[in-house]
């Protein structure tokens, strides 16, 4: 499939989110033109504002894409389709709460770039490392070919009763299996590509609306509660891989524009992490953008202690082999400034 390129038309889904207001930004600082779907007008008040005469940008209102037919006319138009709106979350009522805009809001999303997008060259979906990653097998280090089969067993077998983590694994897994089935069944009638992302732990500062701390999305919440609300010693010596938002927007532009990328599942991770680690990454930084900062445990960590989650990332280097990615010292730095920000405005 032909690689897109500026000037082209992107629909971007969920223009609001922490992830999906950086790939706008990066689009249109590269010269496309943006569509960004947000759940209503209100959210897309900040999104105006901000990138306001910075490019061609207009939003549409999607108010839920569960429902059939949801994204019909977002999709008119368009040469790319990046779609990150999702459920990031593990506070959780019933699964159904992450599991059905997951899957639903997938399935509905290509069922209407098959009858309506008809310029349409490429669907890039934004995964997540939790739908390659087996909780059994932790510590360990997993590669493109996984497939989180355990957290949808778990799910199956323990049904309303599951936690909010299993179900976020399970729903990320489940809408990935089907976008790959509803790709491939509807592959001979169709004139566009399917692109896959993994991302981890995406850290960095948002330049989406977050009015307050309680507003953070879920992974800049818990960095924050790291280090500055304190956690016990086993959450220390826990951790994940981790990617700057800026670094995974640029990730998000050279999915679309390089021709390689077209039917792969691609992890993008700059490396593992202990969260004892960050806690002594931010304490490093001098001077400190912020004050009140938490020392944690430092003995925790020894030499040679196996990182508990870590991606074999060689087809996202090979890839994307102009992909540069940012030292966790500045994207830690970069995170304080905005808590720093935050706590300001709050005052």
């Amino acid at each position: 499939m032909p690689a897109v390129s500026a000037p082209a038309k992107v629909l971007v889904t969920g223009a609001s989110g922490f992830l999906a207001a950086w790939v706008v930004k990066a689009l249109l600082e590269a010269g496309y033109a943006v569509r960004g779907t947000v759940r209503s007008a209100s959210k897309g008040e900040h999104l105006k504002a901000l990138f306001g005469g910075k490019g061609d940008f207009e939003i549409v209102i999607v108010e839920d894409m569960t429902k059939d037919g949801s994204f019909d006319e977002a999709v008119k138009g368009v040469d790319l389709v990046q779609h990150i709106a999702a459920a990031v979350t593990f506070d959780i009522n019933h699964p159904d709460d992450v599991i059905l805009p997951a899957v639903r809001g997938t399935l509905g999303l290509l069922e209407s770039v098959i009858k309506f997008g008809s310029s349409v060259k490429r669907v890039i979906i934004t995964a997540s490392g939790a739908s390659i990653i087996k909780r059994q097998e932790i510590p360990g280090k997993w590669d493109e070919t996984s497939w989180n089969e355990p957290a949808i067993a778990e799910y199956k077998a323990r049904g309303d009763k599951t936690d909010g983590a299993t179900a976020y694994r399970a729903a990320k897994t489940l809408a990935e299996k089907a976008a790959w089935e509803l790709y491939e069944k509807n592959k001979p009638s169709i004139a566009w590509d399917l692109v896959v992302l993994h991302p981890p732990y995406i850290l960095g500062p948002p330049i989406n609306d977050v009015p307050s701390l309680s507003a953070l999305n879920t992974s800049t919440k818990h960095l924050y509660d790291v280090l500055f609300a304190g956690v016990d010693d086993t959450r220390l010596t826990e951790g994940s891989s981790w990617i700057d938002v800026r670094d995974l927007a640029r990730a998000h532009l050279l999915a679309g524009e390089t021709a390689a990328a077209g039917g792969e599942r691609i992890l993008v991770s700059a490396g593992p992490f202990f969260w004892q680690t960050l806690v002594n990454v931010a304490n490093s930084i001098t001077p400190s953008p912020m004050p009140g900062l938490l020392k944690g445990k430092p003995e925790l960590i020894t030499p040679g202690m196996p990182f508990p989650i870590g991606f074999d990332t060689t087809k996202a280097q090979r890839i994307f082999s102009g992909l540069e990615l940012r030292p966790l010292e500045e994207t830690i730095r970069d995170s304080l400034i905005f808590y720093a920000s935050l706590v300001e405005r709050e005052a």
